[in-house]
């Protein structure tokens, strides 16, 4: 997602390759293609990463930006900026949980997520996983990266909140057995929501995502918006507060 936030540009997990691999001829390959060219990206300021695996750290992406945005600030979970640098990021700083980053013009903060790492056979679970919370101009934005759903969403919106936006992956469910301890469906995604925004008086727009460009699991690759939208309503929910966005499309907030 590239946030647009007042002078800010936030660019989160990004991909631009064709494949969430670290080899080019094998791995899941795109099925949208990246929905800004890069480029026409404006200048970046800060990008988030969520965690190390292939379809969120792309180490030809981290290049291509790294090369084009030289003084961009990359915030990124423990261990990994080690590797950011190594790929010619020049201001990478890596957070714990609940830490906080505060800057002249915004404020980030690392929050808990329920996932693992992973870039080879041996490094499992040797960097940390994170989602971010990220202020300015008066906004506040919640982006969940990757991410089971877990007990402490109603901690973050107790501490961090209230969110102006709130980014919460849909995708890459099935089969349940396996993906459940690491990925929210449909269904814990609407969950995720309403204990983010629990005793809140506004109902701050979602914006489902990780879904649609690469075919990680078993679902209909289709199929999560459909039942994001109608667990959302089944829920009461504000309809107006359901952005789902198609590739490419962009919101005013």
């Amino acid at each position: 997602m590239l946030l647009q936030l007042g002078p800010l540009n936030v660019l989160t997990d990004p991909v631009w390759s064709d494949r969430a691999s670290p080899l080019s001829w094998l791995g899941p390959r795109r099925l949208m293609k990246p929905a800004v060219d890069f480029e026409a990206l404006p200048t970046l300021d800060v990008v988030l990463l969520s965690h190390n695996h292939y379809d969120h750290l792309d180490a030809a992406t981290v290049k291509r930006i790294a090369r084009r945005f030289q003084d961009a600030v990359w915030l990124c979970p423990l261990g990994l900026a080690r590797l950011l640098k190594a790929l010619g990021v020049r201001h990478a700083t890596e957070h714990d949980w609940w830490e906080r980053v505060q800057r002249p013009d915004w404020s980030a903060t690392c929050a808990p997520a329920q996932h693992f790492s992973s870039r080879g056979l041996r490094d499992r679970n040797a960097t940390l996983w994170c989602g971010w919370v990220i202020e300015t101009d008066n906004v506040r934005v919640f982006f969940a990266g990757d991410t089971a759903i877990h007990p402490e969403l109603g901690v973050i919106g107790k501490r961090l909140g209230p969110f102006d936006l709130i980014m919460l992956p849909i995708g890459a469910y099935e089969p349940r057995w396996f993906m459940k301890a690491v990925h929210m469906n449909p269904e814990d995604a609407v969950a995720a929501y309403q204990a983010l925004v629990d005793g809140s008086p506004v109902a701050p727009p979602c914006v489902a995502m990780h879904w649609g460009t690469f075919r990680l699991t078993d679902e209909p690759v289709e199929e999560p918006p459909r039942r994001f939208a109608a667990r959302w309503h089944e829920a009461s929910l504000p309809e107006s507060a359901n952005w789902t966005l198609a590739h490419g499309e962009t919101r005013r907030l």
